[in-house]
């Protein structure tokens, strides 16, 4: 899967720029997924059957180190604006979330939980450049008039303005139509189908004259999890030899495939994570994984059937479509201790054990900034320009770079100034050489902070820290401190983060630790104490 078998591959690069110069625009679609663990498809050395992105996969290019922000809302505020999301005024989450009320009601603007004036959209920057823009599925950046997809460039919009709804059977009024909520549901609606059906039509309804951004964010597999029936049985009994053994099968998997560094080590099944013997309820638990399973399997079907729209009408070959996830698994959810037969309530949340394996190799979870937290999936596919079958392992990206690659393929320009409002600089780069299957090692910094988890990534080295939001709170757990220790990482030797070098290299932690005081003073980042004792968590 290194390149195409008949080109050498700097022939290869060689013809793909030449055919992207004399290419028109293309069409631009992103699918996101919600929650997926890094090692959940097959390309990335999953069990699930997902036949679409596995092909997707060796049609394009897959990074093996492509970040996120850790959760769904920052997520989203910096893929669309190519900003860090405290920059885009959702360095937390929305204002309804608990935690978030110290900083709405001190009026911290990087807190707001929506996006704010001062950035763009990518359906706002490609307009100028005469692109249509849809959007179905999860918005999670600002409910209220004014905040809106159609109050942030795009032409039409169909799906929830919130974090989730069931994926059967939601309140009609938590879905929009445009502007204005449904009274009813559509016909046999789940969800995954429904977004994917309004995705379809979108393209098919599209002015062809025009080409057009596509941004299909799914709700799966954010629990409360459910799949259709037929879909559970599919995979029921496949998780009976346990969290451990799937664990193993997927890293031999990854190391097979390349996605791991020869010598990377499985890091160690989480502490609060008993050994499969242990498991009092197998049969239970074999249920919660294959709902999960389920629900990845169907999205990936629902793919194929976008997949197949987009081949239908022609447009296939000027198409570039990318694939991520907006965080790792999610470990969320109380132990359950009940017995068959099973409700909906029983396995609405798959549990720390089974996100510990999505995760594979890596440690920890959605909302920390280890790399099970904030490693996707990136698979990208763009016909005659990205190298069939080429894996990234080099060089590494961030959601904050499609706002740069999109306006580069588009002929788009970033503005310095947008309605009257001056724009910060866009802190992403450009990934299009490396969708050209180059890769240069390019010693880049990044920096992450949710919640009082923090990191930075410069080059092969990374500072991190876990930060325990109250104590007593099951959300988290109860692990680490409240402010956790820095750990230093060499991520070219140790990727899953089991070696920490943190007391071997106090120069170079304290060296790190002030790029990280910078980083923070200059995007607004509020010390997560402040905010918390703001809003009543932790005495004053």
């Amino acid at each position: 899967m290194a390149g195409p078998p008949t080109l050498t591959r700097r022939h290869w690069l060689a013809t793909a720029a030449g055919a992207l110069a004399r290419r028109k625009r293309p069409n631009i679609i992103l699918i996101v997924a919600d929650d997926l663990g890094f090692s959940d498809l097959g390309s990335y050395g999953g069990e699930i059957e997902t036949p679409n992105l596995d092909r997707l996969a060796s049609q394009g290019v897959r990074f093996t180190q492509f970040y996120n922000c850790a959760r769904c809302c920052p997520t989203r505020a910096s893929l669309l604006t190519g900003l860090y999301p405290h920059q885009a005024g959702i360095g937390y989450m929305e204002p309804t979330h608990k935690y978030a009320r110290g900083a709405i009601e001190r009026k911290i603007p990087q807190y707001q939980g929506f996006l704010n004036r001062d950035c763009v959209t990518l359906a706002e920057a490609l307009k100028p450049a005469g692109y249509q823009s849809f959007r179905s599925g999860k918005w999670h950046v600002g409910r209220e008039p004014g905040q809106t997809p159609l109050d942030r460039g795009f032409d039409r919009f169909f799906g929830i303005l919130g974090g989730m709804v069931a994926y059967f059977d939601p309140p009609p009024e938590q879905l929009y139509e445009g502007r204005e909520p449904l009274r009813r549901l559509p016909p046999n609606f789940y969800s995954t189908d429904t977004f994917t059906d309004k995705a379809i039509q979108f393209m098919e309804e599209a002015d062809p004259a025009r080409p057009y951004f596509l941004y299909l964010a799914y709700t799966s597999p954010h629990f409360n999890l459910d799949a259709w029936p037929e879909d559970i049985r599919k995979y029921r009994g496949k998780y009976m030899v346990g969290w451990d053994e799937t664990r193993r099968r997927r890293f031999e998997r990854q190391l097979k495939l390349g996605l791991v560094a020869p010598g990377t080590k499985l890091s160690e099944r989480h502490p609060r994570s008993p050994a499969w013997e242990n498991e009092p309820d197998k049969d239970l638990m074999d249920l919660k994984m294959a709902v999960y399973a389920a629900a990845v399997d169907r999205m990936d079907r629902n793919i194929g059937r976008l997949l197949e729209a987009l081949r239908r009408s022609r447009a296939e070959d000027n198409t570039l479509v990318i694939f991520i996830s907006d965080n790792g698994g999610e470990m969320l959810g109380r132990r359950l201790n009940s017995k068959p037969p099973y409700s909906k309530k029983d396995h609405a949340m798959y549990l720390l054990p089974w996100a510990n394996v999505s995760n594979t190799p890596f440690r920890l979870f959605k909302q920390m900034m280890h790399e099970g937290g904030i490693s996707s999936p990136f698979i990208a596919r763009w016909p005659g320009v990205t190298p069939p079958g080429s894996l990234l392992r080099r060089d590494f990206g961030h959601v904050m770079d499609l706002m740069p690659t999109f306006l580069e393929i588009a002929g788009a320009t970033y503005p310095s100034r947008y309605n009257g409002r001056r724009i910060p600089p866009v802190e992403g780069m450009s990934l299009l050489a490396m969708l050209h299957g180059r890769e240069g090692g390019k010693r880049r910094t990044l920096f992450w902070e949710h919640g009082g988890n923090r990191a930075l990534r410069d080059g092969r080295w990374k500072l991190v820290s876990f930060y325990n939001e109250v104590e007593e709170d099951p959300v988290t757990f109860g692990l680490g401190a409240r402010t956790g220790a820095w750990e230093l990482y060499d991520m070219e030797k140790d990727r899953s983060e089991c070696s920490d070098l943190a007391r071997a290299n106090p120069e170079r932690v304290r060296a790190m630790e002030r790029q990280y005081e910078q980083w923070a003073r200059r995007c607004g980042v509020v010390p997560w104490e402040e905010i918390l004792r703001a809003g009543g968590w932790l005495p004053g």
